[in-house]
């Protein structure tokens, strides 16, 4: 339905019917957060919420853009006229995706580009990537670039972080581009191998909620790339390439040589544990064991808080007031400072634990949050 509506709106903008129709999703992340760009393991899966995108080339250098989310006319750019940061518009993530091709060394002459979204903007589930994947994924397809999964998604990240100038790292565009239905994505961030591991929580009487608090965030606006170059920074002190390279095992003695450094303790502390999470999320899950990935959820969101401290009090009082509900675990997802939160429980929990959230919230004279159900869902695919 979604893309006969969106191939519609093609016809309707440009004319012609478009070469086809895309679409890639939002994604949360069940656990590995800011362990990325360290090099780390991560552990998302994608969502049903997705980016979908009618396409058709062009010779002339020209890119036209379009949202149907956005009340504005086609936006017209040269190819030619690309240059990064120059747009701080919606416009930059696909415009950056086709100036990544181009540097790269991909011959895309042009494209008329007609987007909607259902993922949340400014919740932490990847809207961002969920565009730019969608737009890689059409002009690989149409310009027969033959570019793999993992390329894309790294092509994607480069047009995020040089193009828009958010340092984001690898997770997202990745998520987007590769996760299965009925799965999360185990992946090392340091060579982007793959290992689909089986999340089916129906199956077990269990759901997975998504709770947006409204709270926007933007990973341009400085404390995201704080928290990176502090990491980069503990690295360096620690004589590594990444804090990945520092063993559980030895996270105490890491910790000591930093001394009095309480910003890099922190952050250190944070990144090794966390890499130690997701491995352990990944053997509970593989054993079958999944209602004990909970606590390991919880203990994600206090490393979160107290360490790298980036959430806020409307994810701290969806996590406290869920477990205060009954639910088996539950933290913050995404990049912090606002956005989401998970929540694991068993199904004859859901409602009163949704209707605690909300309680609690308006309570607190905050924003009515979002509550929906995240469902492993596809990656990115052609749909017509």
């Amino acid at each position: 339905m979604r893309a006969q509506q969106v191939r519609a709106g093609f016809v309707e903008l440009y004319g012609t019917e478009p070469e086809g129709v895309w679409s890639a999703p939002g994604r949360v992340n069940l656990i590995g957060e800011h362990t990325d760009y360290n090099d780390g393991f991560v552990m998302p899966f994608a969502l049903p919420h997705t980016a979908v995108a009618a396409v058709s080339r062009r010779a002339d250098g020209v890119l036209r853009l379009h949202s149907a989310d956005i009340e504005d006319g086609v936006a017209e750019l040269r190819l030619d006229d690309l240059a990064p940061e120059s747009d701080r518009a919606w416009t930059a993530y696909p415009a950056g995706v086709v100036w990544a091709l181009r540097e790269a060394g991909h011959a895309v002459t042009g494209a008329d580009i007609h987007l909607s979204s259902t993922v949340p903007s400014g919740a932490g589930l990847s809207s961002s990537a969920a565009l730019e994947v969608v737009v890689a994924l059409a002009l690989n397809d149409l310009f027969e670039l033959g570019l793999q999964r993992w390329q894309l998604a790294r092509l994607c990240q480069r047009a995020e972080n040089v193009y828009v100038g958010a340092p984001t790292g690898i997770m997202d565009q990745t998520a987007s581009a590769c996760c299965e239905e009925g799965h999360a994505l185990f992946l090392d961030t340091r060579d982007l191998s793959q290992k689909q591991i089986p999340f089916d929580l129906a199956a077990e009487g269990m759901r997975l909620l998504v709770v947006d608090t409204r709270v926007k965030h933007s990973h341009s606006e400085g404390e995201y790339g704080k928290r990176r170059a502090g990491c980069e920074r503990g690295a360096a002190l620690l004589g590594v390439d990444a804090l990945r390279d520092i063993p559980y095992a030895d996270l105490d003695a890491a910790l000591a040589r930093l001394g009095d450094d309480e910003e890099a303790v922190r952050l250190v502390r944070h990144v090794v544990t966390e890499d130690e999470r997701v491995e352990k999320v990944v053997d509970l899950l593989r054993s079958g064991e999944t209602r004990a990935i909970g606590p390991v959820l919880v203990a994600g969101h206090a490393s979160l808080r107290d360490d790298f401290r980036i959430s806020c009090p409307e994810l701290d009082l969806v996590v406290d007031t869920a477990m205060s509900a009954g639910a088996l675990g539950s933290r913050m997802t995404g990049g912090g400072f606002g956005g989401s939160a998970i929540v694991l429980a068993d199904v004859a929990d859901v409602d009163t634990i949704t209707k605690a959230v909300e309680e609690a919230f308006a309570a607190a004279g905050f924003t009515a949050p979002r509550v929906f159900e995240a469902v492993p869902s596809p990656g990115a695919r052609r749909l017509v």
